[in-house]
């Protein structure tokens, strides 16, 4: 009696049965998956102007692409929590300020992130997104953070090239020392605190997140010292020092 065919047997040397060819596809699939997780972890930090780099939560803090500065501004009092809530909140600032001085600016409240930037004209450098761990002078924390910056500054000079090579081994230089790097904090606090923050000088913008929020559910972008009219993407075109 003649055997039937086996549907996984293959019928010459060299070819993959049909279990093969289907454990070949799964494979592949979760390589791709894998390619595209990696990639996305070193999106973290890109030019400022082009969108948030780290921050890859649901709740998003910060104007919309191309977004009226005027609208934005206009929409951002509905956002602060009720009384007797706290919430986070994306301070942002009218210029960028040493970690002195934003320390100086939220007091004894311990933001839960910093967001860096080193300015240059008309050269898009990036966003670098720090957590701060909770409870740990203020001054100190936000001073860490900094350098930790600048080594992300430098793992990118190092592995890019060109024009991007150049503007990161500028941001490097920078964060060696006690730079005005700070563009934005994440900051907890209820609606009087986040009120007088929106009140103090230098502050340009508080957004904050529904109650309950925490700190990696947010996508941050915030609103840049240099987009006046509009949330739309700098310059660059200036020389890298």
């Amino acid at each position: 009696m003649t055997e039937p065919d086996d549907p996984d047997s293959s019928d010459g040397g060299g070819l993959l049965t049909r279990r093969g060819r289907r454990w070949l596809i799964v494979v592949c699939v979760l390589a791709v998956l894998v390619a595209v997780g990696y990639a996305t972890a070193q999106s973290r930090s890109l030019s400022a102007g082009r969108g948030p780099a780290v921050a890859q939560g649901q709740v998003r803090l910060g104007p919309d692409s191309g977004e009226a500065v005027a609208d934005y501004l206009a929409r951002l009092p509905a956002t602060l929590p009720a009384p007797g809530e706290r919430a986070l909140a994306l301070v942002q600032l009218d210029r960028e300020l040493t970690t002195d001085d934003a320390a100086a600016l939220v007091g004894s409240t311990t933001p839960a992130e910093v967001v860096f930037r080193v300015p240059i004209p008309r050269v898009q450098t990036a966003l670098r997104f720090e957590p701060l761990p909770a409870g740990a002078p203020v001054a100190a924390a936000l001073d860490t953070a900094r350098q930790r910056a600048g080594h992300g500054a430098e793992a990118d000079a190092s592995r890019l090239t060109d024009r991007p090579a150049a503007v990161a081994r500028a941001e490097a230089a920078a964060y060696t020392g006690p730079c005005a790097c700070v563009v934005a904090l994440v900051v907890p606090a209820d609606r009087a605190g986040l009120e007088a923050l929106a009140g103090a000088p230098g502050v340009r913008a508080v957004e904050a997140a529904p109650a309950g929020v925490t700190a990696p559910e947010l996508a941050l972008s915030p609103l840049l010292p240099e987009q006046t009219t509009a949330a739309s993407p700098l310059p660059d075109d200036g020389p890298v020092p």
